[in-house]
């Protein structure tokens, strides 16, 4: 077999949205310089209802998203506002600190709406943490994209075979969207890179053995594997170049423990840069609380997150 372990996810219920987390994990701190994964919902909202991710800060570390359904509205400190939707990717380099919030665009609460996305954060190499924040949009179109034995290859960051991303990255990353038709077959050759493989939905297989959905399977560094399908099926592959580990707490993250009680100090004295026209503040959360990042605003009440991380970044 070429899988090294197979991570099942953290599942937070978060009042009729669901969150798969698979990195962090126990076993498992990152793959290549992806330190952090989130499978959000499918999530129905009636209408009037959406998503509201507060104003949070970032360091060190880029956050990206990928939708499969549904839009969100992305605000930062630098004054960007864009909505992503199905198919784009939005890839924000926090470097030496951002701040961001995400929402449900007010077009998408005006029907009943669905949300259906992966979250995920790469760390910075060392000598590119403290880089100046910046935010890059891609359209779909602008991504490569090919059919190979019956799957849909989308080329989300970094390079595979022939094809190249336009996204910029800091270190050597792969981030590729597969969707399967039943009987396809996808082929991921050896290298020298970590990888690992999320499993959306059933019907997954690698090298012939069934893959349960979400689940993050993590390949033995050097093999080639196939991923095969018995049913419209979905999967994400993510890896890259190893980076080292990395110092975490909350939102923020770092190769030096030093800079995150500088960031936590930043923010609890509110020297991180505003969005503009957005005003609320979450507090700092403290050791071993749970820290309130995310709120469906279907209720009153904010749901609960990790103190390592909000449910989206």
């Amino acid at each position: 077999m070429a899988l090294e372990q197979i991570l099942i996810p953290e599942k937070h219920d978060l009042g009729g949205f669901s969150v798969q987390r698979s990195l962090p994990h126990r076993d498992r701190q990152m793959v290549g310089p992806f330190i952090f994964f989130d499978h959000l919902g499918p999530a129905v909202f009636p209408p009037g209802k959406g998503v509201d991710v507060r104003p949070h800060p970032h360091i060190n570390l880029a956050t990206v998203t990928y939708l499969f359904e549904g839009s969100l509205l992305h605000r930062d400190s630098l004054g960007v506002v864009q909505e992503i939707v199905p198919g784009e990717v939005n890839w924000m380099t926090a470097g030496k600190g951002v701040v961001h919030s995400e929402r449900s665009p007010d077009s998408f609460r005006d029907t009943e709406s669905t949300l259906h996305a992966i979250q995920t954060w790469v760390a910075l190499p060392e000598d590119y943490e403290e880089v100046d924040p910046s935010f890059s949009h891609h359209a779909a179109g602008d991504l490569p994209k090919w059919q190979e034995d019956g799957t849909t290859a989308t080329l989300i960051a970094g390079k595979f075979k022939s094809f190249s991303s336009p996204v910029q990255t800091f270190s050597p990353t792969l981030y590729l969207s597969l969707s399967l038709s039943p009987g396809s077959q996808f082929q991921l050759p050896a290298d020298d890179q970590q990888k690992a493989i999320y499993s959306v939905t059933s019907g997954l297989s690698i090298d012939g053995q069934p893959l349960e959905p979400n689940r993050l399977a993590i390949v033995k560094t050097g093999t080639s594997i196939t991923i095969s399908a018995d049913a419209i099926a979905q999967t994400m592959v993510v890896g890259g170049e190893p980076l080292g580990f990395r110092q975490k707490y909350w939102n923020f993250i770092s190769s030096r423990p030093e800079r995150i009680e500088q960031a936590k100090k930043d923010w609890r004295e509110k020297r991180f840069p505003a969005v503009p026209q957005e005003n609320e503040f979450i507090p700092l959360p403290e050791p071993q609380s749970t820290e309130k990042t995310f709120k469906s605003n279907s209720s009153d009440q904010d749901s609960s997150a990790s103190t390592s991380a909000p449910p989206l970044s």
